[in-house]
């Protein structure tokens, strides 16, 4: 697993992480209480299919399919599948969140994700699956720390017989294994249909390009932080 090592202490308070971890566990639990787990996941979750064409958008927001693109994210099978996102959503939220704000990164999250659900939506053949889960709104976010932090170091717990060894690694290598891996899961990869691993890949990019186009505006305050 990877281990965030941050550089310096931050003066600034980071909500919107752990705000999105609360939601996300409160939601998950309400669900499993409730007992009425197939029913909402079959009327929050996204549905694969039918959004190919403008007709079929307009018909999926007069019915109420085109929101369920969101309201996915918030949604998990089992506690495995909610806690793997949790930890990466910690892992690579805070420092992003450090550097382009809480606003930024809830968007990023909700926007990204949404656009994961959808390229999940269309790549899956067979009509009215569920999609559920962060998953690609958390590989936004792991899209951005990859763009804005592209010379971090992580560390990585390896498995040496019977001993378990901390050692650094570059992120780069780690996150661009990783996003090969989704790639090619994405089009040869098992269990297709338990997990959008298209949804991985476009949140990932969609990560990087917000990154990009946002980088500036980073800076800039960073620079208001620093008072310089």
């Amino acid at each position: 697993m990877f281990v965030a090592l941050p550089t310096r202490q931050s003066r600034t308070v980071r909500w919107a992480t752990p705000s999105l971890v609360v939601v996300l566990a409160l939601v998950f639990v309400w669900v499993q209480l409730g007992g009425r787990q197939h029913e909402l996941l079959q009327a929050w979750g996204a549905i694969s299919g039918g959004l190919a064409s403008p007709d079929a958008w307009l018909a999926a927001l007069r019915d109420g399919r085109a929101p369920r693109l969101v309201t996915a994210l918030f949604l998990h099978a089992d506690w495995a599948h909610l806690l793997g996102n949790l930890v990466f959503l910690l892992i690579f939220g805070l420092p992003s969140e450090r550097a382009m704000g809480p606003w930024r990164l809830l968007g990023l999250f909700l926007v990204g994700g949404a656009l994961a659900n959808l390229a999940a939506a269309l790549a899956i053949d067979r009509p009215d699956r569920i999609i559920i889960g962060a998953s690609g709104a958390v590989s936004a976010l792991i899209g951005v720390y990859l763009t804005l932090f592209p010379r971090a170091r992580l560390g990585v717990v390896v498995p040496l017989g019977l001993f378990l060894e901390f050692v650094r690694a570059p992120a780069s290598l780690l996150i661009g294994v990783w996003a090969l891996l989704q790639v090619l899961f994405a089009y040869i990869g098992p269990a297709f249909g338990a997990v959008a691993w298209m949804a991985h890949v476009t949140g990932f990019g969609v990560g990087m390009l917000f990154a990009v186009l946002v980088r500036a505006a980073i800076a800039r305050r960073l620079r208001r932080q620093r008072g310089l």
